[in-house]
């Protein structure tokens, strides 16, 4: 064959690739004319199979990585039970909701989205929270977060989503941070994603514990009766011990001193016998109600109000095991939201409807097999039967010569079930549509309820929310990037805007129109600028203000003591504390025995060199003048101080005990008594009490700025 000499195919060179310049393309090299929504059967209609530069996308996207998550890679989990205390089976016919009492046993997984397996704990990120129903009818998979919304509300920009947040390309920085150029550049020209952002930047995203965050199925669902009628369902758990978070400062020192201070948190909870609890609970709207929102139920960045919805607490989520081998357990789970049984069924949500493509493709990646519903974990308490077989790894043996459907070898079997046997059927729902690859014009509306997320904070969370923003945008390079948030914020509210943009160096400027993924037809009226009239719309069930603050079960207690510490008065405080269920940790100087003034002996399980005030929810001083002296010696007076200042600066609660105001007059505390309820002085009456009720109020943040800044 004779060599060619054209020089261009000489030159052809497929292994690098500038997109400067250039169209979108499939990877088959074909122009894309539309990546901002997925092909659907009308503007509100489901996505259809044929899309393939979405199925293109996503599948690539599944297989980036193996064997670890692309997104929840970091994650911790447990077994548990669900018990159903009021039957739904009005809405529903789904078997472990219609029986009152009925008990289901389940697996819980809690994660990060943007960090690798080896990141810490204490990032800045949405939390996953996904829950595996070993029901009688099949495995029935609620894969939801800690955040009832989402950033997006098509599919087919998830894996940009993502690919914006995570360590960029060219030089894999940051790990597990959303405060970089790319994800802000996107975030940017994606307005649909300012109400996550609001989300996303208060302190639900720092949370305390797992055990202290809520639990959202995100999507708009449909429960289906016995009788066939459906009802819209938004799905809610809430932890018995209210929802409560960490400061920023906080979360950064942790992630150095524990980075697995949540997963550390979670097990050791379980194994102490303080069962993690959930209220479940359901936001039902009946059909014929589905349009009578000013935001659209189908809308993945919206939420419904409780307000307008309330939430019933039907259930109770109960965590009582701790896995028996991490890897087998938690790492292998396999979750998908098309894991389904009868009465619960999908809405057209165009999220939604991708996942319901994506989950199963990646377990093929990750888990290397069609057979990952083998894995122990992720087996049906039912056997199996049907007509797949082989593939990598298989487990279960079929005996028989029939593997096809129908047939007559083997006496027609496995055969179809009845719908009224427990067959699963999908309900019957008109469809009727242009094929079209365009947005709705009720998902238009971008900022209503980003400004209601807003408006429902207390003070101190909207400093939380605002000092967060200018974090993150601190660390963004391109001004231009940080002037379109910057914009983009002016439509939630012009103050927090202003704010941000002193602090980031850049103007605030009123778009005309935001930058993005909006119609070209879309009324002008739904942008609600900053000059319309001010959205004055809160909820109180969105501020953390108003969460569960009656308990102290399972707080971490510091007592801090050295030789000579008062016995008596370390015992019946620990006593007290820990019959409210709250767990006491020694520290002390050295992880030497500290002689108490008695005679016996308390073991520390910390030093003052080897944790720190932020792995604690409340601090006690131990009485006594020599333990005082000892926590005063030149070699532990810094650490002594440096906790109690640090806890104080985090407005938690700080008990002094007897005789050590030596230790109180050198520190940063500024003590009046009745306007700092969470620093309590032994010689107030009843103050054991008083620091018991400090402990179950979490933290005073109303008083930050002045622990911040001692007079």
């Amino acid at each position: 064959m004779k060599e060619s000499t054209n020089p261009k195919s000489e030159q052809l060179d497929h292994s690098t690739t500038d997109n400067t310049d250039q169209a979108l393309t499939t990877n088959q090299g074909l122009k894309i004319n539309n990546d901002q929504d997925s092909l659907k059967a009308g503007e509100r209609g489901p996505s259809l199979l044929e899309d393939f530069i979405l199925r293109e996308k996503i599948t690539h996207f599944d297989h980036e990585r193996i064997p670890e998550r692309i997104v929840h890679a970091r994650g911790s989990g447990a077994h548990g039970v669900f018990k159903i205390n009021k039957s739904l089976s009005k809405y529903t016919k789904a078997k472990f909701l219609a029986e009152e009492g009925k008990e289901t046993p389940v697996f819980v997984r809690f994660s990060t989205v943007a960090g690798s397996a080896g990141s810490t704990d204490l990032a800045r990120d949405v939390r996953g929270f996904a829950v595996k129903f070993y029901t009688e009818e099949g495995n029935y998979d609620l894969v939801g977060n800690n955040i009832p919304v989402f950033f997006i509300q098509d599919a087919i920009k998830f894996p940009d989503l993502v690919h914006a947040v995570k360590p960029e390309p060219d030089n894999a920085i940051p790990q597990a941070a959303s405060a970089h150029d790319t994800f802000w550049d996107f975030i940017s020209l994606m307005p649909e994603s300012m109400h996550m952002i609001m989300w996303a930047m208060s302190d639900r995203a720092i949370p305390r514990s797992y055990r202290m965050m809520e639990g959202f199925g995100v999507h708009t669902f449909k429960f289906i009766n016995e009788g066939g009628k459906m009802h819209f369902v938004k799905f809610h758990f809430k932890p018995k011990l209210g929802v409560h978070s960490v400061a920023w400062d906080e979360a950064t020192k942790i992630s150095g001193k524990d980075s697995d201070f949540h997963r550390r948190d979670l097990w050791e909870a379980i194994e102490n016998g303080a069962f993690p609890e959930w209220d479940f609970g359901v936001q039902i709207i009946p059909e014929e109600d589905e349009h009578k929102f000013d935001f659209d139920l189908l809308d993945p960045t919206k939420l419904v109000p409780e307000e307008e919805v309330p939430v019933e607490l039907v259930g109770t989520l109960t965590l009582n095991r701790n896995p028996d081998n991490f890897f087998a357990e938690t790492e292998q789970i396999a979750f998908h939201p098309g894991h389904l049984v009868p009465g619960i069924d999908f809405t057209n949500d165009p999220l939604l409807q991708g996942r319901l493509f994506s989950y199963t493709d990646t377990q093929l990646s990750r888990l290397g097999s069609p057979n990952f519903h083998e894995i122990p974990i992720n087996k049906s308490i039912n056997t199996v039967h049907n007509n797949q077989r082989d593939g990598h790894m298989r487990q279960q043996i079929m005996k028989g010569k029939v593997s096809y459907e129908p047939n007559s070898m083997g006496g027609g079997c496995p055969f179809q079930a009845m719908m009224k046997d427990g067959g699963f059927a999908s309900q019957e729902e008109r469809v009727d549509g242009k094929k079209i690859r365009a947005r709705s014009q009720s998902f238009v509306d971008h900022y209503s309820q980003a400004k209601l997320f807003y408006n429902s904070q207390s003070g101190p969370e909207k400093t939380h929310l605002q000092n967060a923003l200018i974090f993150e945008l601190s660390k963004v390079t391109i001004p231009a990037i940080r002037e379109r948030v910057v914009g983009q914020l002016n439509f939630i509210n012009k103050d927090l805007a202003a704010a941000v943009a002193k602090k980031v160096g850049v103007h605030v400027t009123v778009l005309e129109q935001p930058n993005g993924s909006i119609p070209a037809d879309a009324d002008p009226k739904s942008l609600q600028s900053p000059e319309k009239e001010p959205y004055t719309k809160s909820s109180d069930a969105l501020s953390m203000k108003n969460t569960v603050k009656d308990t102290i079960k399972s707080r971490i207690i510091g007592f801090i003591i050295e030789d000579g510490v008062h016995a008596q008065d370390v015992n019946t405080l620990k006593s007290k504390l820990e019959n409210e269920g709250a767990v006491v940790q020694i520290i002390s100087g050295s992880l030497a025995a500290v002689k108490a003034d008695d005679g016996t002996a308390f073991e520390p399980k910390h030093s003052l060199t080897s944790t720190a005030s932020v792995c604690f929810d409340a601090l006690y001083i131990g009485s006594g003048k020599q333990s005082t002296q000892n926590l005063m010696n030149e070699d532990n007076k810094p650490g002594t101080l440096l906790f109690i200042n640090e806890a104080y600066k985090h407005c938690k609660a700080i008990y002094f005990g007897k005789e050590t105001e030596d230790i109180y007059n050198a520190s940063n505390v500024k003590h009046k008594k009745h306007e700092d309820p969470a620093i309590i002085i032994s010689d107030q009456n009843d103050s054991d009490a008083l620091f018991m009720k400090a402990v179950a109020q979490h933290r005073v943040w109303e008083l930050e700025k002045a622990r911040n800044n001692p007079a």
